[in-house]
């Protein structure tokens, strides 16, 4: 169904709710949007798996710190 069918529909069917059933509508949309917005910083696989490779590089180029490296550091803090 394309959007603007769908945008119909909803505007056919929002006037023959009730207040309740309107508030309670309206509650969904914006938990849907909030939970839209929390998952606007995910990232697709393409990108997690060029990052992954991206970290790899680093650690075969020597670009890392061992495990050994930072408890020395944290003993410092």
């Amino acid at each position: 169904m394309a959007s603007v069918s769908l945008d119909t529909e909803i505007k056919k069917y929002l006037p023959l709710l009730g207040n309740e059933e309107k508030i309670s509508l309206l509650t969904v949309i914006k938990s849907f949007l909030h939970l839209k917005k929390e998952n606007a910083g995910n990232i697709n696989t393409e990108q997690y798996n060029k990052d992954i490779d991206d970290a790899m590089a680093r650690i075969d180029s020597g670009h890392f710190t061992s495990h050994e490296d930072v408890e020395k550091e944290m003993e410092l803090w």
